[in-house]
């Protein structure tokens, strides 16, 4: 009776025992996956949001202003032609010439004066600052808005191609640099057919004036 009596002690203590090795065990995977998931949610909330640094605000865009659990905050906002635009706290402010991600951290820096942490995104909801013109003889002169991809061969193509007595050899774009002096840019549309100076069908800027003779 004594032998069966510690046959069952020591069989008892060995399930315990086995039974804390099991639980040791799988205490850190449990650790694991519940610190990953921390660390997911974490990064999704601190994830960057995506701006293009090459776009520069200009008059007539409009911008959605959103600042997260302030809707007298988040809005569509025109950019007037002074190049400035108007928020409630925050006042006027110049938008023009700046990327939306640097008109971002400043509306972000003086709304920490009315709100602890204040989360701002700015997007560019219309483009209306990228126009080009085209005159003369072609189809449909006029103002077309301009992509960052155009070409004088695409806006041609927007234009609705040559009038009869279009001199095709002579078309050329007058263009205005930041010191207000206008340059001529010459392209030859027959020449570019055949393949000569492919070089010459430059991308359009804003604010180019095509001319067609």
């Amino acid at each position: 009776m004594k032998c069966s009596s510690l046959k069952g002690v020591v069989l008892g203590l060995m399930l315990v025992f086995a039974g804390h090795l099991s639980g040791q065990t799988q205490s850190p995977t449990g650790g694991d996956t519940l610190a990953a998931n921390s660390s997911a949610q974490s990064g999704a909330s601190s994830s960057s949001k995506p701006h293009d640094e090459n776009f520069i605000i200009g008059n007539d865009d409009v911008l959605a202003i959103s600042v997260w659990k302030e809707t007298e905050l988040t809005k569509s906002v025109p950019v007037r032609s002074d190049g400035k635009i108007s928020l409630p706290l925050v006042g006027e402010m110049q938008a023009t010439g700046r990327t939306p991600l640097q008109l971002e951290l400043e509306i972000t820096e003086k709304l920490k004066n009315f709100i602890t942490t204040p989360e701002v995104t700015v997007i560019v909801e219309k483009v209306n600052s990228r126009k080009f013109n085209m005159l003369g003889e072609i189809n449909r002169p006029g103002e077309f808005p301009l992509t960052a991809s155009t070409t004088i061969v695409d806006a041609i193509a927007m234009g609705g191609g040559f009038k009869d007595f279009a001199k095709k050899t002579g078309v050329y774009i007058l263009r205005k640099g930041p010191d207000g002096h206008e340059t001529r840019i010459n392209f030859n549309y027959k020449d570019f057919l055949k393949g000569k100076n492919p070089a010459q069908n430059i991308k359009i800027e804003p604010n180019d004036t095509i001319i067609f003779p």
